[in-house]
């Protein structure tokens, strides 16, 4: 009787340490299916079908010879393919007196975008590191200064702005275009680099200098390492408004050094001969190839800089 008693007492000692296997507990997992994801898919599959259905009929247009385009249905895939209209698009198209395509307006871009992006972004960024770790007499003033002017119309400034590039004997040349993007990017470049610094750990600045290291020790040493996501939002912001830009390109050049994206105007809306909506269309996918290239190449950096960048003020 002292044996059995005894396995009674093991057995209710295991019976309240076993662990409960009645099942799982807690919520219960969603359906892969349900109204919710219904409607939250179906919303985004509207929104990029909306996006890509023009994309699609540009690139189908440009790959067709005028006979088919003439035919009229848009949405059915070239019957031949044709690169004649993107040759064209590049070398031939007349934009005004001038009948060598876009070729010429790309390279003229190119000239435009490459210092702009490069000076814009690193004033901009030594600024906005300035801003967040060496605060100096003025410093909020010259912040909020910098806020207004993000915010100004450009067609507010284009008068003023052409009067003091033409006593500078710089206006209507690549140069003067050069630092009008530049200067008209600085205040929301600067804007960004100041909020990505200021959310960077402070013990970080107060580490380096208390080991000795300056103002460019620690912007080139510890900063410029750390940056790289919200340098890849200041370059993709800086590409596209540089190449995509149509106003300060027609007001502050002239017809020899026209960007790209002003030729594609004068080639659109060309009224001689007959209207080639497939060239128009190659043309059209030419010029806004490289900020589609360079955003697809650094989509993910562009995320997490711009959240970076913009939640800490």
């Amino acid at each position: 009787m002292a044996n059995v008693s005894t396995l009674n007492t093991v057995g209710a000692g295991f019976d309240a340490v076993a662990p409960d296997v009645s099942g799982p507990r807690g919520r219960r997992p969603r359906r892969a299916i349900s109204r919710r994801n219904i409607m939250l898919y179906g919303t985004l599959f509207v929104a990029a079908l909306y996006y890509l259905l023009p994309l699609y009929v540009m690139v189908v247009t440009s790959l067709k010879g005028m006979p088919e385009v003439r035919m009229g249905n848009i949405f059915s895939p070239p019957m031949e393919i044709t690169f004649e209209p993107w040759v064209k698009a590049w070398s031939e198209a007349c934009t005004g007196l001038n009948c060598d395509g876009l070729s010429r307006g790309f390279w003229n871009s190119v000239r435009i975008l490459v210092p702009s992006v490069v000076v814009s972004i690193f004033v901009a960024s030594v600024s906005g590191y300035s801003l967040a770790n060496w605060r100096f007499k003025g410093s909020e003033l010259f912040f909020s200064i910098l806020i207004i002017g993000a915010f100004i119309p450009y067609q507010v400034m284009i008068y003023p702005v052409v009067i003091a590039l033409r006593e500078l004997g710089i206006y209507g040349t690549l140069t003067g275009l050069v630092i009008v993007h530049t200067i008209f990017g600085m205040p929301i470049l600067t804007l960004l680099f100041r909020n990505y610094f200021s959310s960077l750990p402070a013990e970080l600045f107060k580490a380096a200098r208390i080991d000795g290291a300056g103002f460019w020790q620690i912007y080139l040493r510890i900063m410029l390492p750390m940056s790289l996501p919200i340098f890849v939002v200041a370059m993709i912001i800086q590409i596209t408004g540089i190449w995509n830009d149509f106003l300060f390109g027609v007001v502050f050049t002239r017809p020899d050094t026209y960007p790209m994206t002003v030729q594609l105007n004068n080639i659109v809306n060309s009224v001689q001969g007959v209207k080639e909506y497939n060239v128009n269309m190659a043309a059209t996918l030419l010029t806004g190839a490289v900020p589609l290239i360079v955003y697809f190449v650094s989509g993910r950096l562009f995320v997490r800089g711009i959240a970076a960048g913009a939640v800490k003020g």
